[in-house]
């Protein structure tokens, strides 16, 4: 015959069948869970206001730009946030399974629980996860930021806001391109300390090359004052190519970001007009046609000339 299951305390208290012992072994019980569940609370919190200023002078701007971490200060703002919450719901988390532990509550079923739905919810939301996380990458790394010139998943074009779950790119038309962080497998960012300018100019062969040459480079020297966005150059390399119908010279430069497109407009309408200035001819198609016909047939009125043969240069 089983015995009976003892009687809890608060069972006894309400009967009244309780002992002064008993009731000064559960006042002991209870005072002493609640100074240690205080103690965690203030442990939660100290933990919290530590990990914080930590985190705060990691992602501190720096005068130095070489030790700047995080060049765009909303994007430190996002990252940081980002890392304080992860922080924030995992001391409360751990936090809150030691509480009710000492509440008496079976913590192992509830993490275990916890665990499976977190599994379901990462097959369920898959396409979230993985854009959460490389936006994430995408921060921490600083692979780009607000205001740079970019070409991600085909789109090109200036990044206006950057997400922890997608990225808004705007192109020169006005559209904005919002586009999952997830999706991005390759960046190419155009903005960097200097950026290259380089075309070519054609003379034709019956030009003096190196007066060409010379005429241009002395224009590059008087103007270089009047384009301040350059950072290097502009310099004539010389002969790039002989082609069909005129000689290829190479000019190259360095511009600031965003401005080699200006840079290399204006260098072109400057070469133009040099070229003009010293008589020297800019090669381009053109074609002449001869048609052989008879004089007679020429001077016949009312009547077409129909070309025998065609001649073309």
């Amino acid at each position: 015959m089983t015995n009976p299951a003892r009687p809890s305390l608060i069972q006894e208290m309400m009967t009244g069948t309780f002992t002064a012992e008993q009731l000064t072994a559960g006042t002991s019980a209870v005072v002493s869970s609640l100074i240690r569940i205080g103690m965690i609370v203030l442990i939660s919190f100290l933990v919290m206001r530590v990990v914080s200023r930590l985190i705060d002078r990691l992602f501190k701007s720096r005068e130095d730009e070489q030790r700047v971490l995080i060049r765009d200060n909303r994007r430190l703002m996002t990252l940081r946030t980002v890392i304080k919450s992860f922080v924030r719901y995992m001391v409360y988390f751990v936090g809150g399974i030691m509480v009710l532990s000492e509440l008496g509550v079976n913590t192992s079923g509830l993490v275990a629980g916890a665990g499976i739905a977190g599994v379901a919810l990462g097959f369920g939301a898959q396409n979230l996860v993985r854009d959460v996380l490389t936006g994430f990458f995408i921060l921490f790394e600083d692979q780009f930021a607000v205001g740079d010139y970019v070409s991600i998943s085909g789109v090109s074009g200036v990044v206006e806001e950057i997400g922890l779950r997608v990225t808004k790119v705007r192109d020169f038309a006005g559209q904005l391109h919002v586009v999952p962080n997830g999706s991005i497998n390759l960046v190419t960012n155009f903005r960097g300390r200097a950026m290259r300018v380089l075309f070519d100019v054609q003379v034709s062969y019956s030009a003096d090359v190196e007066l060409a040459i010379r005429v241009l480079q002395n224009a590059f020297d008087r103007h270089r004052e009047t384009m301040p966005e350059i950072v290097d150059g502009p310099t004539v390399l010389g002969v790039q190519e002989l082609g069909d119908s005129g000689i290829a010279l190479r000019v190259w430069a360095t511009a600031q970001p965003m401005q080699q497109w200006s840079i290399e407009r204006q260098l072109k309408l400057l070469v133009k007009k040099v070229l003009d200035e010293n008589g020297i001819i800019i090669p381009y198609p053109h074609r002449h046609v001869i048609i052989d016909g008879h004089p007679s047939s020429a001077d016949s009125a009312g009547k077409e000339i129909s070309p025998r043969s065609g001649r073309a240069s």
